[in-house]
């Protein structure tokens, strides 16, 4: 009988982040699983769905193959992977059946591909880059009383603001790279004149802002199009001839970054359009800022005869970092594949409703953080504990309902703050890990919730068990928004809290893998974050 067609999916990446799913392998269970969708993540927004099998990574039948076999394919594929996955139920029914699933990719043709969650174009922010003229940027501001937002109007037909890709009714969500969203109409105002001459927006017209909150996600330049971007990166693709490539890597020590130096005449470099001293950014997609010399030249060796680099040069550079933005979103966009979604770049929030006119805030927001006392049980602490191998910050997930972590008070996505009276902020995850393991039966865990702790920590204030005995922080008045203050609020909404599996099981450790290890659970199921 026919097989059933898989979905192929292909999902793309940042350096040092996840995919944002789980691939579990589970007891009773037949296949490798998609588990533990994180919400607003790349698996997510492609349309994985949790109890998706897995039945090729890039090409390669892996129904047959180990977990752990499987996990080495989808992390040795670099900054992007391609899978072919097929439902819960049709994969049972093809198992049930007697299928050959090796054979299903040819079956009426393959799949039409989803990049990212994007199989046909769909709405995004977008990045706008203004220069003021002598007759100004050529648009007003509108907000509306009830309206959440401040928006584009009376835009002058081919002024600066017309010609930088702006339309009527778009919403401001970012100047400078700073979110402007929780501002009043008069404080953005205020933020434009400060800006001077040139300003970067991003923003979000009708179309794109119901698709970010039907996803749940708060729009940044990681969501956003570059193309109405003047000033653009370029690619050069070169071929390698006898004598190399025809240029050299230079190093400056004042900045650290990675240079194009001494291009010959008529080598595949000039040929390619490198200049000397653009800065490269990217070895064929993989950013390269945070290598060494040597590492970048051994990525640019082991292309074989073929190199893509991604380069910019000093004037495209400073716009791009005006307003915060990746280099590698251009890079994304012109190779086809539209900018992914990694953890720190996407903080899940609720859909926002819109605001009673004039209402003050609400009396009883509460801003403190939570003291939680845990009593391990035989299934363990109830929870696992999320953070990125070697990297500071730690949070909870996978509540298990019912158990120790419930029962004190703890919710998903609650950040540590102490373990047993000692500050972990800066802790790594390995070493949150083993306060935990050498607590016993009782753990004592400080943590806060992710907006009362980006709250806390926006106006400096230390979060202590002191606090639970303080009015909560939200009745103190905010200072006055600086540049500082607004980057550091935005660099507290960057960490993105992840949806729970939709059936949490119970772990035999209160800790879970990092994201670059796995983890067996009780019921001799394997797990692997990805």
């Amino acid at each position: 009988m026919a097989g059933p067609k898989p979905r192929v999916v292909t999902l793309t990446k940042r350096e040092g982040q996840g995919y944002g799913f789980y691939l579990r392998v589970e007891h009773g269970e037949e296949g490798h699983l998609i588990r533990a969708l994180e919400m607003g993540g790349m698996a997510e927004l492609a349309g994985l769905k949790d109890g998706d099998r897995i039945v090729r990574v890039n090409g390669t039948f892996v129904d047959n193959l180990e977990h752990s076999q499987v996990a080495d394919l989808v992390r040795k594929s670099g900054m992007s992977v391609t899978l072919h996955v097929l439902g819960e139920e049709a994969y049972k029914t093809a198992k049930a059946n007697g299928v050959n699933l090796a054979d299903t990719q040819s079956q009426s043709g393959p799949s039409q591909p989803t990049m990212n969650g994007v199989s046909a174009p769909t709405a995004k922010a977008k990045l706008c880059y203004l220069q003021k003229s002598s007759s100004g940027f050529g648009f007003s501001l509108k907000s509306t009383k009830g309206t959440k937002g401040v928006f584009m109007t009376e835009l002058v037909s081919g002024g600066v603001a017309d010609q930088a890709g702006v339309k009527l009714g778009d919403r401001i969500v970012e100047i400078n790279s700073e979110n402007v969203e929780s501002l009043s109409h008069d404080q953005i105002v205020k933020k434009l004149k400060a800006a001077g001459d040139k300003v970067m927006l991003l923003l979000v017209d009708e179309d794109a802002e119901k698709f970010f909150k039907s996803k749940g996600i708060r729009p940044s330049t990681a969501h956003a199009t570059v193309k109405h971007l003047q000033q653009k990166p370029r690619i050069a693709d070169m071929t390698k001839r006898a004598d190399g490539y025809g240029f050299i890597l230079k190093e400056d020590p004042k900045d650290a970054g990675h240079y194009i130096g001494e291009i010959d005449k008529g080598s595949p470099a000039e040929r390619a359009g490198l200049k000397n001293m653009d800065r490269l950014v990217a070895v064929n997609g993989q950013e390269i800022d945070n290598c060494r010399h040597e590492q970048v030249v051994e990525k640019i060796s082991h292309q074989g005869n073929k190199c893509s680099l991604l380069v910019l040069d000093a004037e495209t550079e400073k716009m791009y970092k005006l307003g915060g933005v990746s280099p590698l979103l251009y890079w994304e966009e012109m190779r086809g594949s539209p900018p992914s979604y990694p953890e720190h770049e996407a903080e899940a929030i609720p859909a926002l409703a819109s605001p009673a006119p004039a209402a003050p805030a609400p009396a009883d927001v509460d801003h403190k953080p939570k003291l939680c006392r845990l009593e391990k049980t035989a299934a363990g602490f109830g929870f696992h504990l999320n953070g990125i191998q070697g990297l500071h910050g730690q949070y909870i997930k996978e509540v298990v309902k019912g158990g120790a972590a419930d029962r004190a008070g703890l919710e998903d996505d609650d950040i540590v703050v102490e373990v047993n009276g000692v500050n972990v902020e800066m802790s790594t995850h390995e070493e949150v890990v083993n306060l935990i393991r050498e607590s016993g039966d009782t753990l004592v865990l400080l943590v806060a919730e992710r907006t009362a702790y980006d709250h806390l920590k926006a106006r400096g204030i230390a979060i202590t068990p002191q606090l639970l005995d303080k009015e909560p922080a939200a009745d103190v008045p905010a200072p006055a928004y600086s540049l500082e203050d607004e980057r550091k609020d935005t660099g507290s909404d960057n960490e993105r809290p992840a949806t729970p599996p939709a059936q949490t099981r119970s772990r035999s450790s209160s800790s879970s893998s990092s994201s670059s290890s796995s983890s067996s659970a009780s019921d001799g199921s394997e797990d692997e974050k990805l």
